[in-house]
This record gives structure tokens, sequence and C-alpha cells, in this order.
């Protein structure tokens, strides 16, 4: 049996503040497989956000071990991280988190611009991921010239630029009015059904019943992680139950 494209195992995470220590995960562990959506739920100080961070290596643990696709990126240095974040994440923001200063195509080529990808190719494949996002005709655009919904097809496609092992959304529809967010949504389902892995952050049940796998936060530890019923949850059930 493959590894599992994520795997957390007792994983804590400490914050030290003017003297006080705040535990922000306590002894987590979770294991996604490929090709699974999963949600994490809570309420706010839960850890969703620290988890989030630290499946995305833009936090460190502070005890325990994390396993992306077989390989323990633990103790990477920052160096090792950053490359590790360009090739193997791709992240997907409520608030977008576009360059301003760049049109459409060069905001999905920035990944590809750190990983020495010849300009050409990252030209062709930004194009690509252009059109198939619905974005043909805005190319040239400005993320001040593009809707909000427009701005996050973007920020979706600029997460796939690298083909990510893992893709990670927080929030992804906390801007968008409900017409808007359903089409983001529906962007997102297609993405799994293709066999992207995905996490997404939500506080929305009914975006986390879309998903295949609910795990939900209670003061940093795992209260619930239940499979949801959605199409392909009870293959990811049954694997989940081969493995204990």
């Amino acid at each position: 049996m493959t590894a599992p494209i994520v795997e957390l195992r007792n994983v804590w995470k400490v914050y030290a503040t003017e003297g006080l220590e705040v535990t922000a995960l306590r002894d987590v562990s979770v294991a996604i497989e490929e090709g699974e959506y999963a949600v994490i739920m809570g309420a706010s100080g839960s850890g969703k956000s620290t988890l989030l961070n630290v499946l995305g290596c833009l936090d460190r643990l502070s005890r325990g071990r994390y396993l992306l696709g077989g390989q323990d990126v633990s103790d990477l240095d920052d160096d090792m991280l950053s490359a590790l974040r360009s090739r193997k994440l791709g992240f997907i923001f409520q608030s977008y988190n576009l360059i301003p200063q760049l049109n459409v195509l060069e905001n999905i080529e920035t990944p590809l611009y750190y990983q020495d990808v010849p300009e050409r190719d990252a030209r062709r494949r930004a194009v690509d991921l252009a059109e198939r996002l619905g974005l043909g005709d805005r190319i040239h655009h400005k993320p001040a010239q593009l809707s909000g919904g427009q701005q996050q097809r973007v920020a979706i496609a600029r997460s796939l630029a690298s083909a990510p092992l893992l893709l990670l959304a927080d929030e992804p529809t906390g801007n968008l009015d409900s017409k808007t967010g359903e089409e983001i949504l529906r962007i997102i389902d297609e993405l799994n059904a293709e066999g992207r892995t995905i996490i997404m952050v939500t506080h929305d049940d009914a975006v986390a019943h879309r998903a295949h796998r609910i795990i939900r936060l209670l003061d940093g530890g795992v209260q619930s992680d239940e499979y949801t019923g959605a199409p392909g949850s009870l293959e990811f059930a049954s694997a989940a139950n081969a493995r204990k």
C-alpha cells in the first residue's frame, strides 16, 4: 500500500509569548490519502489555521513528525521548506493573495519563476490554466480589474501551475457571494474528481459535506474525524479501516 500524502504523527505546536506558552495543536495524528478531499472545522481558536500552516510548511511543529508524500519534512531548514512549498504545495486563500502589479498570466506563472521553468514553458502552462479556469479573455488584466470570483479563479490556476502533490484551501469562498462561491466550489469538486488531494478549512457545514471527510478540532486536538457519505468517501473510509 502506498504511503498517505499527508501523515501527522503526534504533532504539537506551542507558541511562547511574553513568557507564556500557548498550545495551539495538541497531539494531532491524521493521515490523508492520495485523492482525498478533507475539510478542517472548529470554533475560533480551535487550531484550524495553525494546522493548515503546519500542513503548508509555513509553521514549524514543536513536537511530533510530519510526512508529506512519504518524506519527513519535520526538520527541514527554511530553504528546503521554501523549495518544497513551491513544488509540492498549492495554496488557495480567502483573500486571493494575488500580486497587484502583475496581470493574470504573470500571477499564474509566479510559482514557476522560483523553479527556473523556461519562460516559454511557463507562459504556455499559464495560458492553458487561464483558459481552463474561464479567464482566457482576462489574461492581461490586473487583479483590480477583476471581480472577486475571477481573482479566486486566478488563485486556483496559480495553485495548479506547479502540479502540486497537495492543494490547501483556506475559506476559499469566504469573500464571495453565494452564487460565485458555488462556482468556485464546483471547480474544487472537479479538481478532486480528477484525483487532486485537497484539504480545506471552512466554517460552513454545507461546504464541508461536499468533501469526503470532516476533521473537527477542539482546543488544538482532534475532536472527531468522520467520513461524510459524499461520493468517494466510502472508498477512503475502507482504506482507513484497513490501516487500523
